[in-house]
């Protein structure tokens, strides 16, 4: 099951593929009223690609700032490209240039809003941090929206904090990090500052298979295991549709918190099955278990948080928010197939064992304790 420790690593995405045939958007994409001059920190990770496919398709100018260690896309359209390394404070390709919008994407420590902010303060009309929802301290309250209370670090000093210290303690420390850098951004930066607050990030691309589990699954057949009794909440979103409204949020100048989750309305662990069977044309017989054994022999079931458990607001996030400002969402069904899709063309070694969710012999296993404990 969803553990205190995978929420905390919303953010916390494995090497992605260079592959765009998933970034650009078969629906026309009109052009912005202004073309903005855009610098994406990152830009090569999940969500970044199409951040940079729908600004070049809106007919803005883009320029990307990491240190060059992913395979860079093809991108359609001319993207400048500068190096450096956050890490170690080199920002020195930053330095004497102006942007109209800068999108923080990769940020976990406040040292690097901070560095970021020494050299790019004045130099930039409006900053957006991408945080998550992990920031907040209470996970088990339902409807947990902008204004809760933020996980408070207790550690002796936030700015020495490094990814290899946060590796070590990423539930105790993720949290805490992300909530003082979004407080950092507004030192550095200003009213100009939007934080974006997503959940769960999937749809193409995303290389941690948490939600991937899911449909694979359903479309293998037979007898699937599903947690609890189908009606707890399940929120998520495709990254696309984050990555496109970062833009849209850039191009309003929309300053303020924002959680960022879907879909509009709320949705339960079977209506994502059944979305998924659509997908996939399978029809899976489900066996509902219990949580209580689920948790007591610590599945993996990735996505899917009991509505009764200590982490249960994290499956019930207010978004009121972020639709008002103009989030959007594709069909489920959409983001399913074209995760299917896209999942199917990696390479059969990358294929051949999912990242998250149960092994076959796995739930085999539970539905064997299943049917034992309800005899």
């Amino acid at each position: 099951m969803t553990t205190r420790r995978d929420l905390l690593k919303l953010g916390a995405l494995g090497p992605m593929l260079p592959s765009l045939a998933f970034a650009r958007d078969a629906r026309p994409v009109g052009k912005a009223s202004k073309s903005l001059d855009i610098l994406i920190l990152g830009g090569t990770g999940f969500t970044g690609p199409f951040q940079v496919n729908y600004a070049l398709a809106r007919g803005h100018k883009v320029t990307l700032f990491n240190r060059g260690k992913r395979p860079s896309p093809e991108w359609p359209g001319h993207v400048e490209q500068l190096f450096g390394d956050r890490n170690t404070g080199d920002l020195d390709a930053l330095k004497g240039r102006r942007w109209d919008v800068c999108i923080d994407n990769p940020t976990t420590l406040p040292f690097w809003v901070r560095d970021a902010g020494k050299v790019l303060a004045g130099k930039v009309a409006h900053y957006l941090f991408i945080s998550t929802i992990s920031v907040y301290a209470d996970g088990s309250k339902r409807g947990i929206d902008e204004g809760d209370a933020l996980a408070v670090y207790q550690g002796k000093d936030a700015m020495g904090e490094t990814q290899a210290s946060l590796r070590a303690d990423l539930e105790r420390l993720y949290g805490p990090l992300k909530a003082l850098s979004e407080a950092e951004a507004r030192r550095q930066f200003g009213e100009r500052v939007t934080i974006v607050r997503p959940g769960f990030i999937v749809g193409p691309r995303d290389e941690t298979d948490r939600f991937t589990y899911w449909p694979h699954r359903v479309a293998q057949g037979g007898e699937m295991l599903v947690p609890g009794d189908g009606a707890d909440p399940v929120q998520f979103i495709d990254g696309r549709d984050l990555g496109e409204w970062m833009i849209r949020l850039a191009e309003a100048g929309t300053p303020g918190t924002f959680n960022a989750l879907g879909p509009a309305k709320p949705t339960t662990m079977d209506a994502v099955l059944r979305a998924c069977e659509k997908a996939t044309g399978a029809k899976p017989t489900y066996t509902h278990v219990a949580p209580e054994l689920l948790e007591a022999r610590q599945a993996d079931l990735p996505i899917w948080v009991s509505r009764k458990g200590s982490l249960a607001g994290y499956g019930a996030v207010s978004n009121t928010r972020a639709l008002r400002a103009g989030l959007t969402f594709r069909p489920l069904e959409t983001t399913i197939t074209d995760l299917l899709a896209w999942f199917r063309s990696q390479p059969a070694e990358r294929r051949a064992k999912l990242r998250a969710g149960l092994t076959r012999e796995q739930e085999s296993d539970l539905l064997k304790a299943w049917r034992a404990r309800s005899a």
